[in-house]
């Protein structure tokens, strides 16, 4: 079957792979969409960062580059392993794409998107969505009913920014502020306002902010290029600020605007993986007493984010604006989120 490979850095190949064997307790499943995730990117300009390097296996998947990657898919269950129970062939379903050992503290506490030897599947081994086929143990396979395969594969973004939001402890007829208006800003904004949540976001992108408007998860844009976002956050909130604010650009700037926008005792929190140290304005977190949290992918929060896609609180479809084969995966896929990613939020691909 056909996968993309990561060999090294700008060094991706579509190669022929043998299919993936099942086993007790595991589900294979024929990957129908896969998104290309901002990790997938600096994996590919930067890498390997999560992908263990040649000779450096991962301690739990026991794969070193090259690697398949791939891990916002989604697919139709093709076969059932011994054992698995609760899922049928035919079954359209989206995988939490962990790799988790089970033993440590947070894993047995619960958290187990804080396992110390944590992998993504798609990232660290164990198989990925850029590719045909995929064998994945049950546990991490999620039933999406009728939504449609095309949009569940953003189901796993969504999850990234639903338990976002739950870090911020925000409720209805609250104010929130979404610094930066990319694939996870704008799924931030989406669920907040499925949750009945007044959302702010800012951004300097023309088509980014286009986007926040025309699929309805803004309640209000602003450039930081030509608004003062601290005075009309002031201004929208009756001089208040906000009650909670998202960076979602992993640039400096934002954060410092984030501290800004919130109320005293407001709760910041930081959604980026950042490619270089942040610096915090300690005075600011002090003096207003801000609660500064930090998240993590998810935790269980697959089936609250499929369900808020079911009930119609959030509508994926605004999100795709490419869809291209397995064989494109670079030219049309990876280049322009690259060198052209104004004009795109999410592109997903059909292996």
């Amino acid at each position: 079957m056909k996968a993309a490979r990561f060999h090294a850095r700008e060094d991706l190949r579509i190669e022929d792979v043998p299919e993936p064997e099942l086993r007790p307790g595991t589900v294979k499943i024929a990957v129908a969409w896969c998104g290309i995730c901002g990790t997938d990117l600096h994996e590919f300009l930067e890498g390997p960062i999560f992908t263990p390097p040649p000779g450096h296996p991962h301690g739990l998947s026991h794969e070193a580059a090259p690697v398949t990657l791939g891990h916002e898919f989604s697919g139709t269950v093709e076969e059932l392993g011994e054992g698995v129970t609760g899922l049928a062939v035919g079954d359209s379903v989206v995988v939490e794409p962990y790799i988790v050992c089970n033993e440590c503290g947070p894993c047995l506490s619960g958290h187990y998107n804080l396992c110390t030897k944590l992998g993504f599947i798609g990232l660290a081994g164990g198989g990925g969505g850029l590719s045909e086929k995929i064998v994945v143990d049950t546990r991490w396979v999620h039933p999406v009913g009728d939504i449609p395969l095309d949009e569940a594969a953003l189901i796993e973004p969504l999850a990234v920014a639903y338990h976002a939001v739950g870090r911020s402890d925000v409720k209805a007829g609250d104010v929130a502020v979404v610094g930066g208006a990319g694939p996870i800003g704008l799924l931030t904004a989406a669920v907040l306002k499925g949750l009945g949540v007044t959302t702010i976001v800012t951004e300097l992108s023309a088509a980014r902010k286009d986007k926040a408007v025309s699929s309805g998860v803004a309640d209000h844009v602003l450039d930081p290029s030509s608004d003062d976002v601290k005075s009309r956050v002031l201004e929208l909130t009756a001089g208040a600020g906000a009650d909670a604010a998202f960076e979602c650009a992993g640039v400096n700037a934002v954060l410092d605007t984030m501290l800004d926008v919130v109320k005293p005792a407001g709760v910041v929190v930081n959604v980026s993986i950042w490619g270089r140290p942040a610096t915090v304005d300690m005075q600011k977190v002090v003096l207003k007493e801000i609660d500064l949290r930090g998240t993590i992918a998810y935790c269980g929060d697959h089936a609250a984010a499929i369900k808020l896609v079911q009930e119609g609180k959030v509508d994926l479809k605004p999100f795709i604006t490419g869809r291209i084969a397995l064989d494109d995966l670079v030219d049309k896929g990876f280049d322009t989120l690259i060198h052209h990613n104004d004009t795109a939020v999410k592109i997903i691909v059909h292996p």
